[in-house]
């Protein structure tokens, strides 16, 4: 069966695998449809330190069960839809004995750190696998992007009495700004992309701002009167990005690190003290999966707009670099296996 390898650096191949056969506690799931996500971009442009080649792509997953082993649990059926969870953790690390496994410090990621899903069947653990009877593969897919949102809003307590701004219209960062709409917030969505923004509106913020147009921080302090935001979510990974969520964030506001940053970031640490503000880093995802797909089948978030274009695996890795080279307008590419 093919499979899309990231080989090196801006190369990807499609190569040809063996089926795998699932052991006892495993389920054998057909896959429909996988998402790239920025950890794959970032992999193929060589700004990602994680990313391990030559490496089977793909961790954002829409699939049917076709097969369970022996010991798996009777809830779990051939024909069923699902996703996966796609970490590996040690468990004997001091964040696995902490339980925040999410920062295992050997974790091992689909498609970075061992072999991704962007082939037509996986053989994976029963507990890694979160079935829906709504969702449909596309929406599946999308889970796991969103829940690593659902997650930086989580480590930043955000609240309904907190003006929340998100930087950074990426799927993360929707999934930052689903979340934050979600718990009730007045959120504020950030970007250079116009639609990208437009996409923010449906899923029901109250201001965009795009940053390319306007003077981030005037934009800021007209919205908050003057405070600033009381959470700000860094869903980009750049210098800009990074110094201004510290600088424009309310006095003893937080901040939430999701964006690799691409080189070291210079700061005015005296604002960490005057201000007293929180700075919290946000790694994949705990137990947020059952939410998101709550959250998706009840059919709050955009899922249409967000997906910008749906490929065979065959022209994956010409997405990939076009991803690369052209990415405004660009939110969320699909690889529909079934094509």
């Amino acid at each position: 069966m093919k499979a899309l390898f990231l080989t090196a650096i801006g190369k990807t191949e499609v190569r040809e695998i063996e089926m795998p056969q699932p052991g006892p506690e495993e389920v054998l799931l057909k896959i429909g449809m996988v998402g790239f996500c920025g950890g794959d971009l970032n992999g193929f442009k060589g700004l990602f330190e994680l990313q391990e080649y030559p490496n089977i792509l793909g961790h954002e997953v829409g699939g049917i069960i076709e097969q369970v082993g022996s010991s798996v649990p009777d809830s779990f059926i051939a024909g069923q839809k699902a996703t996966i969870y796609p970490y590996l953790n040690c468990g004997t690390c001091i964040s696995c004995r902490k339980n925040r496994k999410n920062a295992c410090q050997d974790n091992k990621t689909m498609g970075v750190r061992r072999p991704g899903a962007m082939t037509k069947y996986i053989a994976i653990h029963w507990e890694d696998v979160h079935v829906s009877h709504k969702l449909s593969l596309r929406e599946l897919a999308l889970v796991e992007p969103l829940t690593v949102g659902f997650h930086a809003a989580a480590r930043g307590r955000v609240s309904n009495e907190d003006c929340v701004a998100v930087i950074g219209c990426g799927i993360v960062g929707m999934g930052a700004i689903a979340s934050a709409v979600n718990r009730g917030a007045n959120v504020i969505a950030i970007d250079i992309d116009d639609a990208k923004l437009t996409i923010a509106k449906k899923i029901g913020v109250k201001h965009t701002i795009n940053s390319s147009k306007v003077d981030l921080h005037q934009a800021l302090i007209e919205i908050t009167n003057g405070d600033g935001p009381d959470v700000i979510i860094e869903a980009v990974g750049s210098s800009f990005t990074y110094r201004a969520a510290v600088e424009e964030v309310a006095y003893t506001g937080r901040v939430v690190c999701i964006g690799y940053a691409k080189s070291p970031v210079e700061f005015n640490t005296g604002l960490f003290v005057r201000k007293e503000i929180e700075i919290l880093g946000s790694r994949n995802c705990t137990n947020e999966f059952p939410e998101v797909i709550a959250y998706l089948e009840a059919g709050k978030f955009p899922v249409d707009d967000v997906i910008s274009m749906v490929v065979s695996i065959d022209d994956a890795g010409a997405a990939l670099e076009k991803w690369a080279t052209q990415p405004a307008g660009i939110t969320k590419i699909m690889v529909d296996l079934d094509k």
